[in-house]
């Protein structure tokens, strides 16, 4: 304002053609006129002298333009005043959020363990709460029902809680233990009722104890129940179920066992019934028919082995009161099949419920199995033992070893060792029966009197025939299990047998009828062999060596009488050759001639002769046409050294020479006496 004043001053009376100045300043000074109208405004054109008052108005605006300055200046203060508070009020504010944030932490914390409490206390009261449907189902539903077996299970739960909350000394825990004791002793008194009765309905006549077997094992949570809450009444159930199982298995084996027996053969070997013993040992003439054949029989496998087939081994089991009415009879080891194909299938069937039902494993589930079965396996045992001290037919006694190797391995697959040590048991009596009859058979044949035989005859042997059929049965019988004992006792029976036939043949005055009944008895045990036996088996092997041997010296012998000379004088000229000394036989012209004419007339007759007779004297027609063929092959090959001899230089000079056979000839006409089949 004083340039505005200063300016007025200075600018001279000069006025503003455009408007009153005066009024212009007036209107400026009391802020009625625009921005846009002060530029307007010239102070030189106002008058200072006659318009004082202007000059007070000025002044008057300068103070207040100075006491605006001071209002600002105090709305300054006052408005840093109001901030710095504002300032303050904020922080106070930032605390307080902090306090409310700690306190929101906290509130959630105090939250979540209140949640926790919550859970574990309606867990606890969920526990400790026993619902009126589980008290009405206990003492009112039957046991069979599946809403029984349901809160039975919840029980259980409620009383192992009830246990835990008593080890830690929780008070609660008395608040439901009456009701819990009484609803548990309820349930006991149910299941026992129950299991108790299922067990005694085992002991009513023609009842088939499989069924309420399987109907206990639906309900195997009783007996965990009773286990753990009432081992009093567990043992108790236990004991009986064992008491009438193991009465109910002596009972049923005792009288199938019994049965079983009067289907049995009448006829049984007996101590007379051994290999090397002689038809004629029974002088009653009524039982030497019956003698002859059991005797046959025990020696004999025929269909008896097809016991051992899987179809026949784990077949039904014989019906004793059926195979009665049709009159059938069997054999010791089919009975004993039968028999142990029964125990087999119970037993793994009662170790199988007991391992489920009881709740037992290992060396337990043996020990309770045994305490069932143990009087039934001794009773097996026992009877076993009375029948095999007099039991003398080693093929029975044999075949009923493989039938217990079989359903051993029929255990061990179903793994089940409950049997185990009975199969061992078993074994242990066979054995020993089977190496003593085998070693009396051994003896018997050692101990034979050729002469007491009866008459001799070239046909194969009747002990002999006994050999093979035996040793057959065995070696075909021991190829699935093979046991090294069997064997080297089958290896001593040969060599007896083999021995035994030597003996035999040295009966014979001469060596053609020796050596026709060592090729029947080698042929005909050899023939049995190999239609059980393995062709590589050892007994099939050494026969066979046997055979070609004496075969081949047979056939010597035959073609010795007709062609003897020929054959004699062959060997010495072939003998003297290898020697370079073939001129020692120059002067034999006239036993050359002698045996060139003689052949040539001969030959023919004496081949008929020899087919015919060969013939006669062997049993196995497909031996005696082989012998012919091996003879006439080597009476070609005698008469094809006969010519090589008389071709040599020596014997080119011989007028005997033309008579001579041609050797294709001599192979045609040989072939016409070969016998076709």
């Amino acid at each position: 304002m004083a340039d505005v004043a200063a300016a007025v001053v200075e600018a001279g009376p000069d006025v503003n053609t455009a408007g009153n100045p005066t009024e212009l300043a007036m209107a400026y000074l009391q802020d009625e006129k625009t921005d846009g109208d002060i530029a307007n405004l010239n102070l030189g054109e106002l008058d200072l002298t006659t318009d004082e008052f202007i000059l007070d108005e000025v002044d008057t605006h300068i103070q207040a333009n100075l006491e605006d300055d001071l209002v600002k200046e105090a709305l300054k203060t006052r408005m840093e005043g109001m901030l710095s508070g504002f300032q303050s009020d904020l922080s106070s504010i930032s605390s307080e959020i902090q306090t409310l944030q700690q306190q929101s932490v906290s509130m959630n914390v105090r939250l979540k363990n209140r949640q926790a409490v919550r859970s574990h206390l309606s867990q606890l009261v969920d526990e400790l709460v026993v619902p009126g449907a589980m008290i009405s189902t206990i003492l009112e539903s039957p046991v069979t029902e599946q809403e029984f077996l349901e809160q039975l299970h919840e029980l259980n739960n409620k009383i192992n809680f009830a246990k835990e909350l008593s080890f830690r000394e929780t008070l609660a825990c008395s608040d439901i233990q009456d009701i819990v004791d009484r609803l548990k002793l309820k349930a006991v008194s149910k299941i026992r009722e129950f299991i108790l009765q299922k067990i005694y309905s085992f002991r009513k006549p023609m009842t088939n104890y499989q069924i309420p077997q399987n109907t206990l094992l639906k309900y195997r949570f009783f007996y965990q129940f009773l286990l753990a809450n009432e081992r009093t009444v567990a043992k108790e159930i236990r004991d009986e179920y064992v008491d009438t199982m193991s009465k109910i298995y002596y009972s049923y084996f005792k009288s199938y066992s019994g049965r079983l027996l009067k289907v049995q053969y009448e006829e049984v070997a007996d101590k007379d019934d051994l290999m090397g013993v002689e038809d004629t040992a029974k002088k009653d003439i009524l039982l030497k028919c019956v003698c002859v054949c059991s005797r046959n029989t025990i020696f004999t496998l025929g269909q008896r082995g097809a016991i051992l087939s899987p179809t026949e081994l784990e077949g039904p089991i014989l019906v004793p009161h059926t195979a009665q009415r049709g009159d059938s009879r069997y054999p010791y080891e089919t009975l004993f099949r039968s028999q142990h194909y029964a125990l087999l299938d119970n037993g793994c069937r009662e170790y199988l419920f007991l391992s489920d039902f009881f709740m037992v494993a290992g060396n337990s589930a043996l020990d309770l199995f045994n305490s069932i079965m143990g009087k039934t396996l001794s009773m097996f045992l026992k009877s076993m033992s009375t029948y095999v001290s007099d039991c003398y037919d080693s093929i029975a006694i044999f075949l009923c070893i493989h039938i217990i190797f079989r359903f051993r391995a029929i255990t061990t697959k179903r793994n089940i060792p409950a049997l185990d040590k009975y199969w061992e048991a078993v074994l242990e009596l066979l054995w020993p029966r089977f190496e003593l009859i085998l070693e009396m058979n051994i003896h018997s044949i050692r101990n034979t009197d050729p002469q007491k035989l009866g008459v001799l005859d070239t046909r194969p042997h009747y002990i002999t025939r006994r050999y093979a059929e035996f040793s057959s049965a065995i070696v075909s019988i021991n190829q699935t299990f093979p046991n090294e004992r069997t064997n080297a006792l089958l290896g001593q029976l040969q060599i007896e047998v083999e021995n035994f036939v030597l003996k035999m043949a040295a009966e014979f005055p001469s060596r053609r009828d020796q050596l026709i009944f060592l090729i029947n008895n080698y042929d005909m045990m050899l023939s049995v062999l190999m239609e059980r036996a393995a062709d590589d088996s050892k007994e099939v092997e050494g026969f066979q060596q046997l055979l070609l041997a004496r075969t081949q010296e047979f056939i010597e012998e035959i073609l010795s009488p007709p062609f003897g000379g020929m054959i004699a004088f062959v060997k010495e000229a072939e003998a003297l050759m290898e020697k370079g000394q073939l001129d020692r036989l120059k002067n034999e012209e006239a036993r050359i001639t002698q045996l060139v004419r003689g052949f040539s007339s001969t030959w023919k007759q004496s081949v008929e002769s020899m087919s015919q007779d060969v013939m006669r004297s062997f049993t196995n027609f497909k031996n005696g046409t082989s012998i012919i063929q091996g003879a006439l092959t080597q009476l070609i090959q005698y008469y094809h050294g006969f010519h090589k001899v008389l071709n040599q230089p020596t014997f080119r000079s011989l007028a005997v020479r033309s008579e001579l056979i041609n050797l294709h000839h001599l192979m045609v006409e040989v072939k016409k006496h070969k016998p076709n089949f």
